[in-house]
């Protein structure tokens, strides 16, 4: 079987092309590789949701075992020459060359927003302290006092708007926010807003995904 890494176990570094740079932003040019059960394959899938872009970038869902494994180990090896590493997800690749483009997944979050679906209000600046937080609720290493922190943090934002960041729709921010939530570490129980967050989050469309 070949061996997924989220996050990555390989030696080599992180596959950072974007598009635009020397990948146009055309429609259904484009594939996603994600994982069942991956925290970012989730945030990537949602944010293809919220961008309306599910017509336009194709996915296919690994699962352990599963052929489609190959595809993505060619992707790989049309990029690196005799690549044997693992393979890691998300994966966005181009469908023309039948390359990696990336496999970071913020860059793949912006290229998502900023290329393909041109919705640069659907992925604003995100401040420091609230970015600090959802990596602490996501690290299932970090202190239990810090994620208590950030738990608290996330309380206090909640309770003065109703997302992730001022504004009145979900962004990718709570795309993130929401899977840092929904299957956090050890952490004490969530306050009102956050439940109300979740519950609400729970009635988008773009959020009725399987993990």
């Amino acid at each position: 079987m070949l061996q997924m890494s989220l996050p990555r176990t390989g030696s080599g570094p992180a596959l950072r092309g974007r598009i635009g740079a020397g990948f146009s932003p055309a429609p259904h040019r484009y594939h996603l590789y994600l994982r069942a059960g991956c925290r970012d394959s989730l945030r990537v899938r949602i944010a293809l949701a919220l961008l309306g872009l599910e017509g336009d970038v194709s996915t296919t869902t690994l699962t352990p075992d599963a052929p489609d494994h190959a595809g993505l180990r060619r992707a790989y090896e049309a990029t690196r020459h005799h690549h044997t590493g693992s393979l890691t997800v998300p994966a966005l690749c181009d469908t023309w060359s039948g390359r990696v483009v990336s496999d970071h997944t913020p860059d793949i979050l912006d290229d998502l927003a900023l290329r393909l679906a041109g919705r640069p209000e659907l992925s604003p600046p995100v401040p420091a302290a609230h970015a600090d937080a959802v990596r602490a609720l996501l690290d299932p290493a970090a202190p239990r006092a810090e994620r208590s922190a950030a738990l608290a943090s996330v309380e206090h934002r909640l309770a003065a708007h109703p997302y992730a960041l001022p504004g009145d729709r979900p962004t990718i921010a709570d795309a993130d926010l929401w899977v840092a939530l929904r299957h956090p570490a050890t952490a004490p129980a969530p306050g009102p807003h956050v439940r109300s967050y979740l519950r609400g989050l729970a009635a988008h469309p773009a959020f009725r995904l399987p993990a």
